[in-house]
């Protein structure tokens, strides 16, 4: 008889439990993609995924979204998308254009593919976003109309075929007429198909005074994922009325022919007379050497099913103020990082990729007081790996020998880093005004 009524209490107490259960779900509201969703694809996805993006399907609207959400909830519980390739568990978090999704981000989209994605009430929708027209200039939103825009001779992009990666020199005359100093450049392709085919590219200013002096630096810098570049305040690049442009153009064609493309720069000047407290030569080529070698070609073989790493390094001969960190490899690159050798001997990871992908050229922005201060002597080691397996799926096949090139199908190493060089004084004066934001920051 004891038996029996414990029995009955612990059944009913299951049954009180069950029902408890049911209320707490009943309380809990359903995620759906008008209070839930809606904002997340139009903050971190819409600038890619519309009508006029380079995403391959709009998602602008439930309609757009639904027959979409598995892969979604697919890729973002992967991290493939958004593209934000960074290892989080090392290095410097915080950066200006971070479009990742936090973990509570992720779970709401994988619980609403799972339950069905529902719409929920249309009236609680968000505004789409106020996309600008995508054959604009991104940092004419805040600086206004560029100060001068050149163009690239016309390439014809095939269709079709493998990547084309096509070099040409211009004349740079009669577009300024005294020394100025750049506060902002970006490079693009013409719209609308230009922006489709240029996967990435440089435009190389190299500059000369009456006198002879010389001043070289980019007047653009594009990739996939990349916006345009602007220097922090009080830093400027100088340039010279007189010189050419180098046009380094890589293009991957499409479905169809794009006649006569013409890459565009712009740049954004500081007023004349203006002299910027720092000069930077903008966004610099790193890799194991000054010049092809190292990790830019000759040591470089990759043997069929391997994977394989190499390091190089380079020593700052001055102090300097890192503000953006740009891996480039192809399609058998799986990851690289950035570490610094202090003078002292002490180590710091600055940032780490871990899950390339060459389709994306994404230029990671350091936060304003995490970018890194490194004083003169340090050394910037960077560590790049290579997968030639079938693991890795962006590999065309893993059966081949890969050696150095400039198609995709080869390979090749280097970073590209946003960097200013400074002076001792500078150096100090800017590391002694961060430590006291810090500290404020931190109450102490």
């Amino acid at each position: 008889m004891k038996n029996l009524i414990t029995g009955k209490n612990l059944l009913s107490g299951l049954v009180l439990l069950a029902l408890s259960n049911t209320v707490v779900l009943a309380n809990e509201r359903a995620i759906t993609y008008s209070e839930d969703i809606a904002a997340i694809l139009f903050d971190k996805c819409s600038s890619c995924h519309n009508p006029d993006g380079i995403g391959p399907m709009s998602l602008l609207s439930y309609e757009e979204v639904r027959p979409w959400a598995p892969l979604i909830s697919y890729k973002v519980e992967r991290r493939e998308m958004p593209p934000w390739h960074l290892d989080q568990t090392v290095g410097i978090q915080a950066y200006k254009n971070d479009v990742s999704l936090n973990a509570e981000q992720i779970t709401k989209v994988i619980a609403w593919a799972q339950n069905g994605a529902p719409q929920g009430d249309p009236a609680l929708t968000p505004p789409q976003p106020n996309l600008p027209d995508a054959g604009q200039w991104q940092l004419s939103s805040t600086l206004g109309a560029p100060d001068f825009v050149v163009k690239s001779p016309p390439y014809t992009v095939t269709a079709n075929a493998q990547d084309q990666w096509w070099v040409r020199n211009t004349s740079f005359e009669g577009v300024i007429d005294e020394p100025r100093y750049v506060r902002a450049t970006e490079l693009k392709g013409s719209y609308p198909l230009g922006v489709k085919v240029l996967h990435h590219g440089h435009a190389q200013l190299r500059s000369f005074d009456d006198n002879g002096n010389r001043a070289s630096g980019p007047v653009g810098r594009q990739g996939v994922g990349k916006g345009g570049d602007q220097f922090p305040e009080g830093t400027g690049m100088l340039i010279y009325p007189s010189g050419s442009i180098n046009w380094n153009l890589h293009y991957f064609p499409i479905n169809e022919i794009v006649p006569n493309e013409q890459a565009e720069a712009a740049v954004w000047l500081y007023p004349r007379g203006y002299k910027p407290e720092f000069e930077t030569r903008g966004e610099q080529f790193f890799a194991a050497d000054s010049g092809p070698g190292g990790l830019w070609a000759n040591d470089l073989v990759l043997p069929p099913d391997s994977v394989k790493s190499l390091q190089g390094v380079r020593v700052l001969e001055k102090p300097a103020l890192i503000t953006s960190f740009r891996p480039h490899m192809h399609m058998r690159g799986r990851a690289q990082s950035l570490q610094a050798i202090y003078p002292d001997g002490s180590r710091k990871m600055l940032a780490r990729v871990d899950k390339y992908d060459h389709s994306w050229q994404i230029n990671y922005e350091f936060a304003e007081d995490a970018a890194p201060l490194l004083p003169q002597g340090t050394m910037l080691m960077i560590t790049s790996t290579w997968d030639n397996t079938a693991d890795n799926p962006n590999n065309p096949d893993p059966r081949q020998w890969v050696v150095f090139g400039q198609r995709g199908v080869d390979e090749m190493s280097h970073l590209w880093l946003g960097i200013t060089y400074l002076s001792e004084d500078q150096f100090d004066r800017l590391t002694a005004e961060r430590n006291a934001r810090l500290t404020a920051a931190s109450g102490e």
